[in-house]
């Protein structure tokens, strides 16, 4: 599972945009959340053939709307990290390794933003967060043999945010 991930902020916890967000950071995020990911699936790409084995990229609800919080660096890495998702899917088939992504809304975690609560209230059907363990669950899913024919997919863990 790869479940890299670092999300820049500005002063007091602000979105940072495409037009403000230094070079550098930019750099730093797709390091982080496209780089690392990329290397290290390659990196064990024979390991995983010879186990028959499953990726799972983590990836983010911030790739497919501009949200609150997360930023443009982030929000354009966790793209990227979908996108290479479904190309790795389809390179690493023929190797007997399934590779899938997840995308998760508000997760009841330690790093949430303030102003989440609007968020719950506002954007997400289900009203509420989200809890580690139900995403624990899908990725122990996607290892599985009960996923074992699904391959290139990303999976939205949101309770209905992207909707």
């Amino acid at each position: 599972m790869n479940n890299a991930g670092i999300s820049p902020k500005g002063i007091g916890g602000e979105r940072v945009n495409s037009l403000t967000t230094d070079l550098k950071v930019w750099q730093e995020m797709y390091n982080a959340n496209f780089y690392a990911p990329l290397i290290l699936t390659r990196g064990f790409a024979q390991e995983l053939s010879n186990a028959r084995g499953a990726v799972v990229n983590l990836c983010s609800i911030a790739a497919y709307r501009v949200h609150p919080f997360a930023g443009a660096a982030y929000a354009t890495s966790k793209a990227a990290l979908a996108a290479l998702t479904r190309e790795m899917a389809a390179d690493m088939a023929p190797m007997g390794v399934r590779v899938n992504a997840i995308a998760p809304g508000e997760i009841n975690t330690s790093i949430l933003s303030p102003g989440t609560t609007k968020i719950v209230e506002n954007d997400i059907p289900m009203r509420r967060l989200g809890e580690v363990s139900e995403v624990a669950d899908l990725i122990e899913f996607l290892c599985s043999q009960k996923s074992s024919y699904i391959t290139g997919a990303e999976i939205a863990i949101d309770g209905g945010q992207r909707v």
